[in-house]
């Protein structure tokens, strides 16, 4: 794992930090502490005008919005306790940051996130998140399919399963980017954006 370079349009894309994804069991990292490691990348994307987006999921009361498809592991039908989709206070309170709602896995599928980079000349992201086999990967699967050059941020993400965010670290993300943890992350932004 290393990063290589940070391009001079990074933004910082946050998946799923809300309040009924940051309560449940998450491994190897605990949520808690995926919390804090995005919040010090936020932070320094914000101080030096990079743009932070913070992405939840969420659907309707009626499902209508949901993905259609057959599965083994229906989460249809579902209901949630409120404020289960609301962002994390850690994160939440700065204006100038990005917001978006996805219906489904990743967060650039049914969703303005890409006009919402084009627009601000992002040429690259970096990720975190919640769940790193789900909404993580299928979002650095999209951004690398639509041109995006995908840096993600390791000990910032967390899965329900620790084999499934081994998998997608081992085996799928060298293949969509560059990984490596916050710290090596907030070095080359400082050295690369001073």
């Amino acid at each position: 794992m290393s990063v290589s370079t940070l391009d001079p349009r990074t933004a910082l894309v946050v998946i799923d930090l809300q309040n009924g994804i940051v309560g449940m069991p998450t491994q190897p990292h605990a949520a808690a502490d995926v919390v804090a490691r995005t919040v010090e990348l936020a932070e320094a994307f914000r101080a030096r005008d990079l743009p932070v987006v913070l992405v939840r999921v969420s659907f309707a009361p009626d499902w209508a919005d949901a993905v259609p498809g057959r599965t083994e592991r229906q989460a249809r039908g579902l209901s949630f306790p409120e404020g289960w989709d609301v962002i994390v206070d850690e994160l939440s309170g700065h204006p100038g940051d990005i917001r978006v709602t996805k219906h489904n896995w990743s967060a650039l599928y049914g969703t303005d996130l890409d006009v919402q980079l084009r627009r601000r000349g992002i040429t690259q992201i970096v990720l975190t998140g919640i769940a790193t086999s789900i909404g993580v990967e299928s979002t650095a699967r999209d951004a690398y399919a639509h041109g995006y050059h995908v840096t993600l941020a390791t000990d910032a993400m967390a899965d329900s399963d620790a084999e499934a965010h081994a998998g997608s670290v081992e085996r799928i993300f060298p293949r969509l980017g560059e990984s490596g943890t916050t710290a090596e992350i907030l070095e080359l932004l400082a050295k690369t954006h001073a």
